[in-house]
Order: C-alpha cells, then sequence, then structure tokens
C-alpha cells in the first residue's frame, strides 16, 4: 500500500459503535473500532462467531435491522461521504453500484424462483438502465469472467440446478456487474469444497487486479486471510484487538486473542495406524446406484454411480477418514455401512454379516451404530429439551430403565462431552454452534456406540471450536476405543485426526492407505490437487478445472 493509499482511504471506519434494542434493552455488538481500506487494498476481519465482524461489515451499507439497530457513536465515510448520514437516494447510488457485497451461503442469498440471467441482469437495470439485449450481452461476459463454462446455456439455469462452487460464482458475478469501487465478502468461502475454495480465492484476486477494487474480507479462517489478504483486523466481542500487515500479525502476534486463534488451528500428524485392533466395520466392494428413467414408461436407462465398488476397513479405536468434493459420494458410503440406504456389496459389523437384513433386524444394532451431523442446529429439534433429545435414544434402545436412570445418563453424557449437566432443561437456541455440536455428541454417546459417522462435524464451526470438538473425539474414542468414520472436505481436519485415508472422487476410491502417507507424499493427480488446495491456498498448477 502507498502513502497516497494512506492518505486517501476509499473506506474509513472511525469509533463505530453497533447496539441492537430489543424488548427494551440495549446490547452493544460492536465497540468503537476503526480501520481504513484503500484503494485496490484488501483487508481481513478476523474473528469468532458473535465478534462483530458481519455487523460491522452490513454497517458499511446500512443493511442493518433498523430501527432496532443503532449506532451510538462513530462515523464510517466512503470516499468522503458518510454513509450513516446517506438519505436513501444517496444509498441506492452506493449499494450493488459502488460497494457490493458476497454473501456466505449463495443458496440462500439467491433467488429461488429467478433464472441467472433475470438475477444478475436486474443489477445491469436498476443501477445502469440497460435494456434486455445489453443486459444479456453483460450477464453472459460476467458468467464468462467468473469461469462459469458455456455461460449461454446457464442463462435460464435456477439456484438448485449449480453446484455450490456455480452458485457463489453467480454471486461474484452479480456483485461485480457494475464494477464496484469496493467489494465485501463476508464468508463467501466457508461453505465450499478446498478445491472450490481455492478456485473462488485465486478468482477474487485476479479480479481484483483487473478492474482495481478494494476488498474487505470476512473470515473466521486464518489460511484465508495469509492468502488474499493486505492488512488484517482480529476482533473479538466486538473490540478490535490488534491489527496490522498479514506478516506482522501472524508472525508476532501482540494480543493474547490473536495468539489463540493461531494456535487453534488443526495442527498435528496423522496417528499411526495399529493393525492389531479388532476390525469393527469391514466392507467390500460396496456400490450405491441410483437409476436414472426417462420415457413415458419410466424405464431404467442409466445410472448415477454415487458409490461404485469401494473396501472399507474401520478398526477399533480408529479413525478413517473419508475426503472428497462435494458429490464425490462420502456421505453416500457413509449411510451404506450404516444401512441406512440400500446397497449392494459385502458389509460386515463385528462378527456379523448385514448387508442382508432387513430394517427391523438392523434396529437393534443401532444403539452401537451412530451418527453426528454437520449442521448440529438443524438436526436438533427446537422443540424438544436437551434432555429430551440426548435422551431418546435411550427410550427406544433400553425402554426397561426408570426416568431417574435415564436423566442420570443424559446428564453424566453432557457432563462427558464438557457441558454442564444443568443446561439439559434448555432448548438448542440457546447454545452456540460449539454447544450445539457437543449435544450432538453427547447425543450420540449416550448409547455407549461402538462406532460412529461422524459426517462433516466441524466444517460449520469457527476455527478455535473446530480444535475443541477435534480435541474432544479424539479423547472420547481413546477412553472408549470408539471406531470412527470421519468425513470431511477439511483435510487440515482429517489429518489431525485420521489413521487411514480414502480419498473419492465421482464414486470411486482415487487414493487410500495410511493418512501419513496420503497427506505427506500423494500419487495420484487428483490427491496432489486436494493438497494442494488445501494446505498452500494455491491453484495454478492443481490440474482442477474451474467450473
Amino acid at each position: 500500500m502507498t502513502s497516497e493509499q494512506t492518505k486517501r482511504p476509499l473506506l474509513s471506519v472511525r469509533e463505530l459503535s453497533v447496539a441492537f434494542t430489543q424488548n427494551g434493552v440495549t446490547q452493544t455488538a460492536v465497540d468503537r473500532i476503526s480501520f481504513d481500506i484503500g484503494p485496490g487494498e484488501t483487508v481481513a476481519l478476523v474473528g469468532e462467531s458473535g465478534s462483530g465482524k458481519s455487523v460491522s461489515a452490513l454497517s458499511a451499507v446500512k443493511l442493518l435491522p433498523y430501527p432496532s439497530a443503532s449506532h451510538p457513536t462513530g462515523e464510517i465515510l466512503f470516499k468522503g461521504e458518510d454513509v450513516l448520514k446517506a438519505d436513501e437516494a444517496a444509498l441506492r447510488r452506493i449499494r450493488g453500484n459502488e460497494i457490493s457485497m458476497i454473501f456466505q451461503e449463495p443458496m440462500t442469498s439467491l433467488n429461488p424462483l429467478h433464472t441467472v440471467e433475470k438475477q444478475i441482469a436486474e443489477v445491469l437495470k436498476l443501477h445502469r438502465g440497460m435494456g434486455d439485449t445489453a443486459a444479456r450481452a453483460r450477464v453472459i461476459q460476467l458468467l464468462d469472467q467468473v469461469g462459469i463454462r458455456d455461460p449461454e446455456s446457464r442463462l435460464q439455469s435456477y439456484p438448485h440446478q449449480l453446484s455450490g462452487g456455480q452458485r457463489q460464482r453467480v454471486m461474484i458475478a452479480m456483485a461485480l456487474a457494475n464494477e464496484p469501487d469496493l467489494l465485501i465478502a463476508d464468508e463467501p468461502t466457508t461453505a465450499l469444497d478446498v478445491t472450490v475454495q481455492a478456485q473462488i480465492l485465486k478468482l477474487l484476486k485476479e479480479l481484483q487486479r483487473d478492474v482495481g477494487m478494494a476488498m474487505l474480507f470476512i473470515t473466521h479462517d486464518l489460511g484465508i486471510v495469509r492468502k488474499v489478504a493486505d492488512r488484517v483486523c482480529v476482533m473479538t466481542k466486538g473490540k478490535i484487538v490488534e491489527s496490522g500487515t498479514v506478516r506482522e500479525v501472524f508472525e508476532n502476534p501482540q494480543h493474547e486473542y490473536t495468539r489463540h486463534l493461531i494456535a487453534a488451528e488443526p495442527k498435528g500428524k496423522p496417528p499411526v495406524t495399529d493393525e492389531s485392533r479388532p476390525v469393527v466395520v469391514e466392507a467390500r466392494d460396496v456400490k450405491v446406484w441410483f437409476p436414472v428413467k426417462r420415457g413415458l414408461l419410466r424405464r431404467t436407462v442409466d445410472h448415477i454411480k454415487a458409490v461404485d465398488g469401494i473396501d472399507v476397513t474401520v478398526r477399533e479405536g480408529q479413525t478413517l477418514g473419508i475426503v472428497g468434493e462435494s458429490g464425490s459420494g462420502k456421505t453416500t458410503l457413509g449411510l451404506a455401512l450404516l444401512r441406512m440406504i440400500s446397497s449392494t456389496g459385502k458389509i460386515r459389523f463385528g462378527a456379523r454379516e448385514i448387508d442382508t437384513l432387513s430394517w427391523k433386524d438392523m434396529r437393534p444394532l443401532r444403539r452401537d451404530m451412530q451418527i453426528v451431523f454437520q449442521d448440529p442446529f438443524g438436526s436438533l429439534s427446537p422443540r424438544m429439551s436437551v434432555a429430551d433429545i440426548v435422551g431418546e435414544g435411550l427410550a427406544v434402545h433400553f425402554p426397561g430403565i426408570t426416568a431417574d436412570e435415564r436423566d442420570a445418563r443424559v446428564a453424566a453424557a453432557l457432563v462427558e462431552v464438557g457441558l454442564d449437566a444443568e443446561t439439559r432443561f434448555r432448548y438448542p437456541h440457546e447454545f452456540s454452534g460449539g454447544q450445539r455440536q457437543r449435544i450432538s455428541i453427547a447425543r450420540a454417546m449416550v448409547l455407549q456406540p461402538k462406532f460412529v459417522m461422524l459426517d462433516e462435524p466441524t466444517s460449520a464451526l469457527d476455527m478455535s471450536v473446530q480444535a475443541q470438538v477435534v480435541d474432544l473425539l479424539r479423547d472420547l474414542q481413546k477412553r472408549h476405543g470408539l471406531a470412527y468414520l470421519f468425513i470431511s472436505h477439511d483435510l487440515k481436519v482429517v489429518r489431525a485426526l485420521a489413521n487411514e485415508v480414502i480419498v473419492m472422487r465421482s464414486g470411486k476410491v482415487v487414493e487410500a492407505g495410511a493418512a501419513a502417507d496420503v497427506f505427506d507424499a500423494p500419487k495420484t493427480d487428483y490427491t496432489k490437487a486436494l493438497m494442494a488446495a488445501a494446505f498452500r491456498m494455491e491453484t495454478a498448477d492443481t490440474g482442477i478445472v474451474s467450473e
């Protein structure tokens, strides 16, 4: 950043405070923060959920829920104009034209009832006054610019017909339609696979270089900050506790919270496989094929081979990591091993073959085979207390125990996962994301299972909470000799936990073996590409083609 840019920042936030008032009670979410963004510069706001990052960013375009939201102090100067004092006409000129935003979850940010063309063209027609023909030509140009193949064929697509990476590219195209001076990117890659994430970050940097825009990048992922940002501001509890260049902050962190964030990144070498441990789950040639039916008589003309001939071995006290991009078949494989969906091939649980068992015959085995899902908020019933959620499995599988015995087991399970037993009388919405995931783990552990499928259990969590959950899972495994099937696209977490790894792509195994071998010396080009995307955030030589 030049001295000239320092003198004339594009965006200048000065002593900004944000408060929310509800039922007569006012709470401060952001407390007197200040930072500048120069033309063409990228500044990252980093912190955990609830730190005030997104609230600060939304204030820059006055998108908070006013009047319940207010700004007790401060100003936000964009090109010298105070956004907080701007009238509606000025805000309409700024929003989507001079300042654009990319949100975290494109599926909820895009209108499911409108086509890709209509949603991007709307921005052009509103701010540029373009007609249908000119807008269509510009939409095609934008889709091509953000790396969507054959953009003409995607104009009439709806959001649900696109992959996660494609939807995020559409969001970027919409944000860049009017060549804004400032792009606010609010966790734009959190929900994406590592390879797509790397592609999106590379794309944003290239577009930033081409059009000269500045970027405010909001994230909790420090690896991303290292790759994209010039300067970083670390936030916690509504305050900026440290700021500086990326190199200064990461190489010599001054604040205790910054050191805590850096230390929280998943670390450690993969644990060594112990082949003397007994096999808990073993599967051979597992296939899950979904028929493709067409025509008036709905005849099967083809199959989608979600899982295509895979062998699996999971041992007591060991973790098998399943990695791959979305759509690779990871979760489908896990559900097949648990007999939650139909499959072919041999599946053995302990000494018993279960691939031929009926749903009724499988039921007694369910208490020994449990699942922890990716989204704890979606998998916990909002109408049930924690005691009811955790104790539900006990009521099904141990109907003979008394209410007091069940309550005691629930309390013990919550304590084991690091929660106060008294919290069992509360409801899911009263907990943080990390606490809700601990409740999900307690729900599985209360039945004292032998095998647990962990389906992306940390992807929705902050970095430090991820590390806590990984430590908890490792401790529970050691204490109870649990066998884990750990499904994830976050290779850093897999490396910290898994003994063995299977790399999947399009329903097939690309590479498999001891985790240390796969991570340190990958043999296939695809695995090398995954490692490059996850650990170096580089895509120039990965061989992965953009969508």
